[in-house]
């Protein structure tokens, strides 16, 4: 924001009538007014300062929020209150919320005089793509005798309309800066939007979103503490409240301390059943099916009589979800923000992961075999048939799936973290049990040995096909690393798909020589692994992709600043909060939101467009996610025009899905 020099300082003007002469710029027309026509020595009656501003031009609040400054106005001949200052508009420049008027603003002031002759000087601050600090003196003269209304005074009855009233609700702050406003006539069917503006600066970050959650005799809204903030002190400030029918109530509150609402949670029976279905429906998502079909090819190998196999797949599948859960649990108990698919924000987790699959792919193309050597640990107890196969195969299964996200998921992953420790255990083993029942229903249905198509040669066939996807799984993780680490990132992980490659043909090479070259291979191999994994421990500090900072074209970048301007103008906006390892994301944005048609109807709406990239946990989509009940991606928000109840779209996207809530109801 640029700074000009100070206006200078217009001479004293004479007094005409009841309204000062004008203080003129090319910004502002500022004058000074009065409610009555006369005056009583000693009784009180109110005067005020008038600007009227060019277009686009504001100036401020007694709290001008991140930038700017309050106008001021002295009284001379007689004493004035502090000014009545009306409700002000959330006005966002740039990159920061700031609180004031625009067009026309009076702020009045009590006076108690002796005589009729009123001097007053006035500052103000002015801005639009500059600011421009001004300021006047004034005088008014009024005959002594008994007041009536003056010329001026609808002035003064539209003010008072403006100013916000006594609140008749009950308001407490918590400790997390949440506000929660309570009242009987509060419910989801009469609240559609509502916002809080401190009195006093400093206290909350005036740019962040202010999540609204209503429920049936309160509401609250989630207020991000600034460094000012003091938990056990009252905030106080204007709080602003829109219902269905797009009345606005102004009031004023000052809230007490206190603790906030428990989370409604939904029933546990209800969280568990999503949890199962999400882990079953997880089976169909593009992360997971080639792993599926890996295991039914071993089970056809053993004629449909794999009992053993499937209760060793469904424990490496438990386990590893409990893993996850565990990780997520100690994570969020150090403070640091993580949810579904957390691990694939590391580019040292993706780039293992690319190697690994990568691995796979060889074993099954039959480059090596399972044996010794740290090659055969990952991907050949994936790939061997035996039991130990089945528990590996399982943990690679539920690494692979993290990046997608299934129906149900969201709501039980969410409700699972908000819950304590135990019962986030259970609703991730639930989930397990959904991911590995397939298997076991393919395992126990009776008389599938008879039906399963005989061992053969096709079995190999299918099993050197179905490396292909494990190839193609790593190229997208390779793009994955080159969003998250950049070019670097990515000639890292390049460097160690070679080492890893060497690593398979070499130890396939040595597995049919004799015993030393075996032994000479098995070390070259393990050389080369070791190598691979010293690249990858320098891979954290690889700068982060610049494809992460940029917006695509027709989107916005998301920021709660930005998403609070956009809001407070009325505007229509849908939220797409996403992540370059989400697959689920990506294949939502090619079926169901970047299609000619949605484009059109956002066109024509006047739709904002804002995603959020949640690749490397910006922590403030992760405050985002929490405040909509998510703890991972996708997830899509629709904020109607004007301030309407804002929609949050399932995670998996159609494009009807997307016009009809585009559709005026």
């Amino acid at each position: 924001m640029l700074w000009a020099m100070p206006a200078l300082v217009l001479p004293l003007a004479p007094a005409l009538a009841l309204e000062s002469a004008p203080v003129t710029s090319p910004r502002v027309t500022a004058t000074l007014v009065t409610d009555a026509d006369a005056m009583q020595p000693g009784q009180p009656f109110r005067v005020g300062l008038y600007l009227r501003m060019a277009d686009g031009w504001h100036t401020y609040w007694k709290n001008p929020g991140d930038a700017g400054a309050a106008p001021t106005l002295d009284i001379e001949g007689g004493t004035g209150s502090a000014i009545d200052w009306p409700t002000p508009r959330r006005l966002a420049e740039g990159p920061v919320m700031t609180y004031g008027y625009t067009d026309r603003v009076l702020l009045p002031v009590t006076v108690t005089a002796r005589t009729g002759a009123i001097r007053a000087h006035a500052q103000w601050l002015v801005c639009k793509d500059i600011c421009i600090p001004e300021e006047g003196d004034f005088a008014l003269t009024l005959p002594v005798g008994p007041p009536k209304p003056s010329v001026q005074a609808p002035l003064f009855a539209a003010h008072d309309r403006a100013v916000p009233r006594a609140s008749p609700w009950m308001t407490r702050i918590a400790p997390d800066g949440t506000l929660v406003v309570q009242g009987p006539e509060l419910t989801p069917r009469t609240v559609t939007d509502a916002w809080f503006i401190p009195d006093q600066p400093g206290r909350i970050l005036d740019g962040a979103a202010q999540p609204l959650s209503v429920r049936r005799g309160f509401f609250t809204l989630s207020l991000k503490p600034a460094p000012g903030f003091n938990a056990r002190a009252n905030l106080s400030g204007v709080l602003s409240v829109r219902d269905r029918s797009g009345l606005q109530s102004d009031v004023m509150i000052d809230a007490k301390p206190g603790p906030a609402p428990v989370p409604a949670l939904p029933p546990l029976g209800q969280v568990l059943i999503f949890a199962f279905l999400g882990g079953l429906i997880l089976n169909l998502m593009p992360c997971v099916f080639p792993i599926l079909a890996m295991k039914a090819v071993a089970l056809a190998l053993h004629g449909g009589r794999g009992h053993a196999h499937s209760l060793s797949y469904t424990l490496g599948v438990l386990v590893t979800f409990m893993a996850l859960a565990a990780g997520l649990l100690a994570a969020r108990a150090a403070g640091t923000a993580a949810g579904w698919g957390f691990q694939f924000s590391s580019p040292v987790f993706v780039a293992a992961m690319t190697w690994l699959l990568f691995a796979v792919g060889l074993n099954l193309s039959g480059v090596f075999q399972v044996g010794s050597g740290l090659i055969g640990t990952g991907s050949g107890l994936a790939g061997r048939h035996g039991v130990a196969g089945s528990f590996f195969t399982g943990l690679l299964a539920v690494l692979v799936a993290t990046p997608c996200t299934a129906p149900f998921m969201g709501v039980a992953v969410a409700a699972g973290l908000a819950a304590p420790p135990v019962v986030t255990l259970l609703v991730f083993a639930v989930m397990g049990l959904g991911l590995a029942s397939p298997y076991v229903a393919l395992a126990s249905i009776p008389g599938l040995a008879r039906v399963m198509p005989k061992p053969g040669r096709w079995m190999e066939m299918l099993k050197q096909a179905l490396a292909f996807p494990m190839y193609g799984a790593a190229v997208w993780l390779l793009w994955v690393v080159s969003q998250e680490a950049g070019p670097t990132g990515v000639l890292a992980t390049a460097a160690g798909l070679v080492l890893i490659g060497f690593a398979g043909w070499v130890l396939g090479a040595s597995q049919m020589a004799s015993t030393h070259p075996r032994r000479f291979g098995q070390a070259a191999a393990g050389v080369a692994v070791l190598t691979a994994l010293a690249i990858l421990s320098g891979l954290s500090a690889a700068p982060v992709g610049a494809a992460t900072a940029t917006a695509e074209a027709g989107t916005e970048a998301f920021s709660p600043q930005r998403l609070a301007a956009l809001r407070a103008e009325g505007r229509p906006v849908f939220v797409d909060m996403t992540a370059a390892w989400c697959v689920t994301c990506l294949v939502n944005e090619r079926v169901a939101l970047s299609t000619d048609a949605v484009k059109q109807a956002f066109a024509a709406g006047g739709v904002t467009y804002m995603k959020g990239d949640w690749t490397r946990q910006d922590p403030a989509i992760t405050d985002f996610l929490r405040q909509n009940g998510r703890d991972g991606v996708p997830l899509y928000v629709f904020y109607p025009a004007h301030g309407g109840q804002q929609v949050v779209l399932p995670q998996i996207l159609t494009e009807s899905q997307v016009l009809d809530m585009l559709r005026p109801s």
